[in-house]
C-alpha cells in the first residue's frame, strides 16, 4: 500500500458551494464551534486574517483545524473510551471579505508525539484555496504555554526566528479567552508550513 500524498488539484469552481454551504443557506458537514455546552475544559475563540504575499486578504480560503479535547484526546476510535462526547475535534470555516476567520474550541491538552513524548498543547490546520496545488498544514501554538513549547520538538525543530509565526497571541476578554492567529501565505513573517 502506498501511503504517500497522491496529487492535489487547484480549487474548482464548486469549491465553496460544496465546502462551506452556509454561505448559501445550506448547512454543512462541520462549522468553526467546536463546543457545546457539554464540553470539558476551557473554551477559547481564535481568530485572525489570511493574507497573500502582499498583504491582500484572501477572502475566499477554506481552513480546517483538528485538534485533541482538553485531555489531550482526539476523536479516533483508539482515544473512544476516554472522548469529551461534548467535543466535535474538527472544525471548517471559510474566510470572510476581508480574509477573516474564527474558531470556538476548547484549549487542547498534551498529546504523546511519535517517540512517546508529549507536545506542547496545539491545533492542526489546512489552508485550502485558489490556486495552490498542494493543502498548506501548519499549526497554532499557544502564547501562554511558553515552558511547554520550550520542549515540543516539532516547533523546537522550526528555526528561532520563524517560530513566532506558530505561535497565537492571547488576548484576554471577559466573554471568553481569545486568541489571535493570522496566517501569511508568502512574502516576510510567512507562516511555517509543513510537509506531510
Amino acid at each position: 500500500m502506498n501511503n504517500k500524498q497522491t496529487p492535489s488539484q487547484t480549487i474548482g469552481p464548486y469549491f465553496a458551494f460544496g465546502l462551506t454551504p452556509e454561505g448559501y443557506g445550506k448547512a454543512g458537514i462541520a462549522t468553526n464551534i467546536l463546543v457545546n455546552d457539554n464540553t470539558q475544559g476551557e473554551r477559547i475563540r481564535i481568530h485572525g486574517q489570511v493574507v497573500d504575499g502582499n498583504d491582500e486578504p484572501v477572502k475566499d480560503a477554506l481552513l480546517e483545524i483538528w485538534q485533541a479535547d482538553n485531555s489531550g484526546r482526539y476523536r479516533h476510535p483508539d482515544d473512544k473510551p476516554e472522548l469529551d462526547s461534548g467535543f466535535a475535534g474538527f472544525g471548517r470555516r471559510g474566510t470572510d471579505e476581508n480574509g477573516m476567520y474564527s474558531f470556538v474550541t476548547t484549549q487542547p491538552g498534551r498529546v504523546r508525539g511519535r517517540t512517546a513524548e508529549l507536545q506542547a498543547p496545539h491545533i492542526n490546520m489546512i489552508v485550502f484555496m485558489r490556486g495552490i496545488l498542494v493543502h498548506a498544514y501548519t499549526r497554532i501554538y499557544f502564547s501562554d504555554e511558553q515552558e511547554f513549547n520550550d520542549s515540543d520538538n516539532v516547533l523546537t525543530g522550526v528555526d528561532a526566528s520563524r517560530r513566532h509565526t506558530l505561535i497565537a497571541q492571547r488576548d484576554d476578554t471577559r466573554q471568553l479567552t481569545r486568541y489571535s492567529f493570522d496566517i501569511r501565505l508568502q512574502g516576510d513573517d510567512e507562516t511555517v508550513f509543513f510537509d506531510i
